[in-house]
């Protein structure tokens, strides 16, 4: 538990808290010495060594920094939308301190030269740690072990079409890509839904004048999901390629990833808080604030993502799919805009970790538990683990603290983000972020981000 204590003084103690792991709670009265932006000693307070600065923590909960390996930041293309200042500073408040940046921006991030402009605005702006996926595309398959080597999180192809209409691959390219993938050590992330289900169902509701937003559910069943996932998982047993399902948005799904995994296929996946949180009923009440894709589902698939992916173990980890648009594209003020005109997703970087505690406070969870989805395994998942993820002697000093009894209702009027529309808004929480550190410095102090810009350095050892 402990690191070693015999050491020169520490630049700063964090003291007076519960420490929880993946492992489990490490108890009550504890503490973290850090030097040089890295954990040197982790136990009860009077075992740590002297600090030059000591932060008390008020007897909060504090466990390795909280990782979102899928947030849109919207740039480059659709500054408008979100920036990279804006997210982190969202993440920061939100107790995330690494986020992984998604690449379906304008230009799409498919080559390195896009990849290091990408870079070099996050080493300006970031306020958090963060990395990027690349996508795969039938322009750049050539082009993949160049972008295994330049730092990246992993690869994404978009099978079904999404914010920025990237066209997928033929499933010829496919196969070729991952070929390619399994030479790498980088892992293949997936957009899993049947785009020519989609599209039909699509054209026929609009055919129709079917334009309320429930039936953008009804053109992305379930079954839609469940045929990605076995499409995928089927040429990653031929290829060995580990590939990851985004945002897992049902039951049917995850019961199809559990029997792939149990033919030996290294598939991972995440689901977002909102497919644990909501039923497709806030669809019918809130309208398109609430599409997203893959969409909310029906109370029977939500409960069987809760059975199969999280208390059996089909998912690995929380992610937000942190999307954001504008009041006016989302339709906040105008409940009659057609759904097809819509786009979908919402921001979350700052409600997914109250929505976890919630998910604890009502026994749905235990905390090591929570830790292991959302910070452990994200962190191994994506090549980050150790330097990210853990409370190891030499591991980044990157933590997050909360109250877990602190309750409290969500105006989204007081996120950070650049765009705020939410079915979030005016829901009740159990559990608060009260502070954020990234390498040892608090970046939120529980009211305000205090962290400068420029601050966030790329998270990967590799």
């Amino acid at each position: 538990m402990s690191g070693e204590t015999d050491q020169t003084v520490a630049d700063v103690r964090f003291v007076d808290c519960s420490v929880v792991t993946a492992n489990g709670e490490l108890g009550s009265e504890m503490g973290v010495a850090v030097t040089d932006g890295k954990i040197v000693s982790i136990g009860a307070v009077d075992s740590l060594p002297e600090a030059r600065e000591e932060v008390r923590l008020e007897g909060d909960v504090l466990v390795p920094g909280i990782i979102d390996d899928h947030v849109h930041t919207r740039t480059p293309g659709h500054e408008y939308k979100e920036d990279w200042e804006t997210a982190t500073r969202a993440a920061a408040a939100g107790g995330i301190t690494t986020i992984v940046a998604m690449p379906n921006t304008d230009p799409v991030i498919d080559r390195v030269e896009r990849l290091e402009s990408v870079y070099e605005t996050a080493d300006a702006d970031a306020i958090v740690d963060y990395l990027t996926h690349v996508v795969v595309t039938s322009e750049n398959l050539d082009r993949i072990p160049a972008l295994a080597e330049a730092g990246i999180a992993g690869f994404k192809v978009f099978l079904g079409i999404t914010f920025g209409d990237i066209e997928a691959p033929t499933d010829g390219e496919l196969h070729a890509a991952m070929q390619s993938i399994a030479e790498t050590d980088r892992r293949l992330g997936f957009h899993e839904e049947n785009d020519e289900i989609r599209a039909y169902l699509e054209a026929k509701f609009r055919e129709e004048g079917k334009n309320d937003a429930i039936y953008h559910n009804r053109s992305r069943p379930p079954l839609a999901e469940v045929e990605a996932v076995s499409r995928v998982c089927l040429f990653s047993e031929y290829t060995g390629c580990p590939v990851h399902m985004f945002h897992l948005s049902s039951g049917s799904a995850a019961e199809t990833l559990r029997d792939w995994r149990h033919r030996g296929v290294d598939a991972t996946a995440e689901t977002c808080p909102h497919y644990l949180w909501f039923t497709e009923d806030v669809v019918r009440e809130r309208g398109t604030v609430a599409r997203v894709q893959p969409p909310l589902r029906t109370a029977d698939e939500r409960e069987r993502l809760w059975s199969v992916g999280i208390d059996d173990g089909a998912v690995d980890c929380i992610a937000t799919d942190h999307a954001p648009h504008t009041d006016a594209e989302k339709g906040v003020d105008n409940p009659d805009k057609s759904v097809w005109e819509t786009p979908g997703g919402f921001v979350g970087l700052e409600t997914q970790v109250p929505a976890m505690l919630t998910f604890v406070d009502d026994g749905r969870l235990t905390l090591p538990e929570w830790v292991e989805l959302h910070s452990t395994r994200p962190a191994q998942i994506w090549g980050m683990y150790p330097k990210k993820g853990s409370l190891q002697p030499g591991a980044d000093a990157d933590f997050t603290v909360v109250d877990p009894d602190q309750e409290w209702t969500l105006d989204r009027t007081k996120l950070h983000s650049k765009s705020t529309a939410t079915p979030f808004d005016g829901e009740q929480f159990r559990g608060a972020v009260t502070k954020t550190i990234v390498r040892g410095e608090i970046v939120y102090d529980g009211q305000t981000v205090t962290g400068p810009t420029g601050y966030g350095e790329h998270a990967t050892d590799k």
